[in-house]
């Protein structure tokens, strides 16, 4: 008959101490605070699936509370329940994240720039990257394309025109407006910023 584990307390958390070696403090349902002889604690969740034993990390406390990991115990063992490894979804959550985080505004504008020099003059190439260079990225490219707010494109767009460069700024909301559009077209979702805003 399986042993059974009394619930942590806020109090026991708080106030487990290190030992000479790695402890566990059990909170039950597979999760545990692993307790580091150099004083850090790690929320941790074991866990078999296919019969083999898994061991999904939770976060490591104070910064994760035992309110915040028991509701990340709950939902891996719905996950489990329905058959999904939850270590499995967190790492596509990962991968997605990075790509997310990878795909820059600057990154994207200059894929889309490369595959529009073979229909442009080698004048029209340059004025285009050295624009976006000097007005645009500086502003968004280092943000997410998914990221980038209408708010932050105006802002943007605004600071060309008060420099007395009005048509330098129509010409760039037209060419970001296309770089969302690549984008989209890529399958990296935006709400593109660019495209409805009108003219100031």
């Amino acid at each position: 008959m399986p042993k059974l584990v009394t619930p942590l307390t806020d109090i026991q958390v708080r106030n487990a101490k290190p030992k000479d070696k790695a402890y566990k403090l059990a909170d039950g349902a597979g999760m545990y605070l692993l307790v580091n002889p150099d004083g850090t604690r790690y929320w941790r969740f074991d866990y078999r699936l296919n019969e083999k034993r898994n061991t999904l990390a939770f976060g490591k406390y104070p910064e994760v509370t035992l309110t915040q990991a028991r509701d990340q115990r709950k939902a891996a063992r719905e996950l489990l329940a329905s058959g999904t490894n939850p270590a499995a979804t967190r790492d596509q959550k990962k991968q997605l994240a990075n790509d997310v985080a990878a795909n820059t505004f600057e990154k994207i504008a200059r894929e889309w720039h490369n595959t529009r020099l073979s229909a442009w003059s080698a004048a029209t190439a340059k004025d285009t990257i050295n624009r976006l260079e000097k007005d645009i990225f500086p502003e968004i490219g280092k943000l997410p394309i998914s990221e980038v707010t209408h708010k932050q494109m105006i802002a943007a767009l605004r600071k060309i025109e008060e420099r007395g460069a009005g048509e330098v700024a129509h010409r760039l909301k037209a060419t970001c407006a296309r770089v969302f559009s690549y984008a989209n077209q890529h399958g990296i979702e935006n709400r593109n910023p660019a495209a409805d805003l009108k003219d100031t």
